[in-house]
């Protein structure tokens, strides 16, 4: 019986030790790359920027050194006030090189300030992560 619990735990705790190399991976969850375009997700990047009613994770399209599109991920925020975000928003990156982006000052949407300033913060924490680990 012993042998057995032990075999078992040994076998948890590689497990636990394997997931945690893995997690450990850079780039692994917060960008991936497929068919020559990166996808940074700033779920987990910008955790703490918070929107009216909480983050406002994102995920952001680069090609080429240019964003492609943004993506709104789901979020808390009042459903009428960011739909306005992100029909008025979203789309004023795209072409942007990510130098460009980086610093752009995209005016917020009004009645949506909170949510327009964690989206502009999500935007420059993502492309600023893009900048440091893309390969």
């Amino acid at each position: 019986m012993k042998k057995g619990l032990l075999a078992g735990i040994s076998a948890v705790m590689l497990l636990a030790v394997f997931a945690i190399l893995l997690g450990c991976t850079p780039g692994d969850e917060h960008m991936t790359k497929k068919d020559g375009v990166y996808i940074v997700n700033t779920t987990k990047l910008g955790a703490d920027v918070q929107g009216y009613n909480g983050p406002t994770p994102l995920n952001i399209y680069i090609k080429n050194d240019k964003i492609q599109k943004i993506e709104a991920l789901p979020n808390d925020e009042t459903p009428g006030f960011f739909e306005r975000v992100k029909s008025g928003m979203l789309d004023k990156w795209n072409g942007m090189t990510v130098a460009q982006a980086a610093t752009a000052n995209v005016d917020a949407v009004t009645g949506a300030t909170y949510s327009s300033n964690a989206v502009k913060e999500n935007v420059k924490i993502g492309v600023k992560y893009y900048q440091k680990h893309k390969k």
